[in-house]
């Protein structure tokens, strides 16, 4: 997992209340410390996989980045970044050992501006998305709608669009529709709405280790998820009506680890995963 800065969102946007989305968006005055950025960087023998690209550093830097009037106005209330140089996708992963060319696919849970930032520096990579989020961008006013149509439509990107069909696999169900990103297994996209109507969580799975769930904004915090509760942004029913499948899918399968976008705490429950498949490859070599 790698970070790409850091985002302030208000409390409201975190756990839903009765409070009006635009209410509380243009009247609340408490922010939320800075949670990370989160794109998480998956290893298969067909190549480099991540999950989300992150937040754009022209985003801060470049004051023409967002839309002006009415709609920059909620811009500007949505969301609070912090992103400095160190913190591009390329940047990033060069920390952690990775070239950015040799990113084969970059899978988008939706299309908000915190989930596309990378696009600009992934000329290589296959991106996919559902295509009822793709849908979804093709409608009106998209940028009222947090689709920052310039920064996606970006000339020379290769784009797959991917509609959940029949998956016959008893371990993940509820869920009776997927799509297996290569075809073993390992990389299962889950339609998980609410959020936007397209969204997507992938489920990794790796032998000998727990399943882990990436899902985007479907929360921002493993435990409300778990005890039920949903955002304050998106469809409340569709949230709830996800949440409940989520939760059904870590009944079944107990030690799922869920790894939202922005939760501090992703990190420590990705960490023994991450070191006990270190150690495997120490051991096999």
């Amino acid at each position: 997992m790698v970070s790409t800065g850091t985002v302030s969102i208000h409390p409201e946007h975190v756990a839903a209340t009765r409070k009006p989305l635009y209410w509380w968006l243009f009247t609340s005055r408490r922010w939320t410390d800075p949670l990370p950025i989160n794109v998480y960087v998956i290893e298969h023998d067909e190549g480099l996989v991540l999950f989300d690209t992150g937040q754009d550093r022209a985003s801060v830097t470049d004051p023409g980045y967002f839309p002006g009037g009415v709609s920059g106005v909620v811009y500007d209330r949505l969301a609070r970044f912090d992103i400095g140089a160190a913190d591009t996708l390329t940047a990033q992963l060069a920390a952690i050992g990775y070239d950015i060319a040799d990113v084969r696919v970059a899978v988008l849970s939706h299309l908000h501006q915190d989930h596309i930032g990378g696009l600009p520096e992934l000329a290589g990579a296959e991106i996919v998305i559902s295509g009822e989020e793709r849908r979804t961008l093709d409608g009106p006013l998209p940028e009222p709608r947090g689709l920052l149509r310039d920064h996606i439509d970006l000339p020379g990107l290769r784009w797959r669009h991917v509609d959940p069909g029949p998956v016959h696999d008893p371990q993940i169900a509820p869920f009776t529709t997927g799509h297996d990103l290569f075809g073993d297994g390992a990389l299962i996209l889950l339609s998980t709405p609410g959020h936007t109507p397209g969204s997507m969580s992938l489920l990794v799975r790796a032998p000998g280790q727990p399943p882990l769930l990436m899902v985007g904004d479907l929360t921002y915090d493993a435990h409300l998820l778990e005890e039920g509760h949903v955002p304050g942004v998106g469809n409340k029913r569709q949230l709830t009506e996800t949440t409940k499948m989520i939760n059904q899918l870590r009944e079944r399968n107990p030690g799922l680890v869920i790894l939202p976008a922005h939760d501090p705490g992703a990190a420590s429950r990705l960490a023994p995963v991450t070191r006990a498949l270190a150690e495997g490859r120490e051991t096999a070599a």
